[in-house]
């Protein structure tokens, strides 16, 4: 839906970050300028790199690289990796993302502590941040429950 509550016309760029966006970024899901404007730069990105010579595929990966930029690390995906590796015995896998999306303003203190980025996932702090999260799920789920 767009800022009238009407339905949203979508490009295919933009229907490829919004798939994208429910499984990884849930939180984004109602930004809409966000994901029109990021859709326009990555077909924007992608006539461009046609009009300067390069192949199909070449333009492709160009788009692709501006439409997901800032979004490859998802702090949703690492909550449900925790999720099932941590807790599996308490929460099902089927409900991990649903957990996740209810966990991640709790967890907000925790992810603000790193410095977040597309190849954060790839560094010695994620095992921090994962042992983290951990300990504070924990203690979430002692509190107030799963």
């Amino acid at each position: 839906m767009n800022q009238n509550n009407e339905p949203m016309e979508l490009s295919y760029y933009g229907l490829s970050l919004l798939s994208f966006l429910k499984e990884s970024h849930p939180d984004k899901l109602n930004d809409t300028a966000f994901i029109e404007a990021r859709a326009n730069l990555a077909a924007d990105t992608y006539e461009n790199a046609l009009r300067e010579g390069y192949v199909q595929s070449g333009a492709e990966e160009m788009a692709n690289d501006v439409l997901y930029t800032g979004l490859h690390f998802s702090c949703h995906d690492a909550i449900v990796n925790v999720l099932w590796n941590e807790f599996a015995d308490e929460v099902p896998q089927g409900d991990a993302r649903e957990v996740a999306i209810r966990l991640l303003p709790h967890l907000k203190v925790v992810f603000d502590k790193y410095p977040l980025s597309d190849d954060f996932a790839y560094t010695l702090e994620y095992e921090l941040l994962y042992t983290e999260l951990t300990g504070a799920i924990l203690i979430h789920f002692e509190e107030y429950g799963i």
